[in-house]
């Protein structure tokens, strides 16, 4: 048994992982790991994969080391540990859904703590017309707040159709709530919080934590004395929405 355990467990998992891989891109799910710029060359190196497993499973010869004794007991345990946590591994990966990443994560990473103080970024909202400001997301509105909080600047530029999840707000949470997104560069490991301030009083009464949502509105100073941010949105309608197809902004 030792001797089938040690000849098929690198194939079999290595297909199976593949094959996941695949699943994945098929069902459109595979942006829920990595960058959509890195999917042909995933879904390429599956495809590669998954034919040299079928090259070897049809290719197998008969070993020299058949008759040889089995490695000690303890190597034995650490190779089978290795291969369950694996197969474990890799069936999760179709068993359970997958899920995008949360406010759990977004509190764990510290909501704009990347946020980019870019000036040039800056100095393109500055001035950017009406049609560009409406297609703004959460990454835009938070790279604006890190630079400024002076209100002149958000004069005649309403938030239109912001799309977020929501997170509340540590300093005043009954009162201030961010609508988040992750930022992703390579992969979800790598994945940043950015956060817009919305003061909505009671807002628990009406959405929950990691509710989706599209918010309209305009920026003003915040009401609230106990929250630190000095920018909120004052919103004008906050609609609750399904889960967008590509949650991650890229």
């Amino acid at each position: 048994m030792w001797r089938s355990v040690q000849r098929w467990r690198g194939l079999v998992i290595i297909g199976a992982m593949a094959a996941v891989t695949l699943w994945l891109a098929a069902s459109g799910q595979l942006a829920l790991y990595i960058h959509p710029r890195y999917n042909l060359f995933t879904v390429l190196m599956a495809i590669i994969a998954v034919v040299l497993v079928v090259g070897a499973l049809v290719g197998r010869r008969h070993h020299d080391d058949e008759d040889a004794p089995p490695p000690p007991r303890r190597s034995r345990a650490i190779a089978l540990t290795a291969a369950a946590i694996a197969g474990v591994f890799t069936i999760g990966m179709v068993v359970v859904p997958p899920a995008t990443l949360s406010t759990a994560t977004a509190e764990q990473r510290a909501i704009n703590a990347s946020a980019a103080s870019d000036a040039e970024a800056f100095e393109a909202a500055t001035t950017a017309d009406a049609e560009q400001v409406a297609r703004f997301t959460v990454r835009e509105w938070a790279t604006i707040l890190r630079q400024t909080s002076d209100l002149s600047f958000f004069a005649d530029k309403p938030v239109t159709e912001l799309v977020g999840f929501v997170t509340p707000d540590t300093s005043d949470p009954d009162n201030v709530f961010y609508v988040s997104r992750f930022t992703v560069t390579c992969c979800a490991v790598d994945a940043q919080p950015l956060g817009v301030p919305v003061y909505l009083p009671g807002w628990s009464d009406e959405f929950a934590v990691d509710d989706w949502v599209s918010i309209d509105g305009e920026f003003g100073s915040n009401p609230s004395s106990d929250s630190d941010q000095p920018v909120v949105i004052l919103p004008a309608e906050v609609t609750p929405i399904e889960l967008p197809r590509e949650p991650y902004l890229f």
